[in-house]
């Protein structure tokens, strides 16, 4: 079986040669194209993400020794959360070679954060199977290395850092407002506003509800607390 001229393109951009072709076209196969003759990606999410949690976990233990396990813990969230993995296929372009279903196809599936999260875990486990731990580690590193790189040292959820911040202060936890939603059905961008007891705000903009709610925590929980 021979990648079609997009899909070879996608693995140079990934940056494995693959032997068996197969597996990385079953990776890039959503579970709305498959069919008993062309197996979707479900089962290779499932054994990607184990792969990247192994190849991330040893990669942060190596790279800074001193770090508590309560240290590393939250950097690793971060580094393997389904939004992290969306954004390292987005800059690779793994939208623009995903076997979609017509019904996610016209619901702008390629743009999906979901979608393009669970595809790149199941490039991982492809790339595993067909080169082993090794091949799924170079891959791995040179597309997360700088994630790993600027990974915050105190990696927490943007939201529960700004609660815990705000309850140290005795103030009740803050609150989300949706201020804005624009953009067709498919594709919807929301603009979040968060706020404190004190009337401290800020906002962002996002694809997803939760996308922007962390945004918008993070940009205040920077102005009211930058040291933490």
């Amino acid at each position: 079986m021979r990648l079609s001229t997009e899909m070879a393109g996608f693995a140079t951009r990934l940056g494995h040669d693959f032997a068996r072709p197969d597996l990385l076209i079953r990776a890039l196969t959503h579970a709305s194209a498959g069919s008993t003759s062309r197996p979707h990606n479900q089962r290779l999410e499932f054994l990607g993400d184990r792969v990247l949690g192994l190849v991330i976990a040893d990669a942060l233990f190596t790279a800074d020794r001193q770090a508590t396990e309560g240290q590393l813990a939250p950097r690793f969230n971060a580094l393997v959360r389904k939004e992290t993995c969306a954004e390292v296929a987005r800059r690779i372009e793994l939208g623009v070679v995903l076997r979609l279903g017509r019904s996610e196809m016209l619901s702008g599936g390629r743009r999906k954060e979901a979608l393009l999260g669970d595809a790149m875990e199941a490039v991982i486990a492809a790339v595993y199977l067909d080169g082993g731990i090794d091949a799924a580690r170079a891959v791995i590193l040179h597309h997360w290395q700088a994630l790993i790189d600027d990974v915050d040292h105190d990696a927490r959820d943007p939201k529960t850092a700004l609660q815990e911040w705000s309850q140290a202060r005795g103030d009740p936890p803050p609150s989300y407002t949706e201020i804005a939603r624009e953009g067709p059905p498919h594709a919807p961008m929301f603009t979040i506003q968060v706020s404190l007891a004190d009337g401290q705000n800020a906002s962002a903009q996002a694809g997803s509800k939760r996308i922007a709610e962390q945004a918008a925590a993070r940009a205040l929980l920077r102005r009211v607390a930058p040291s933490s």
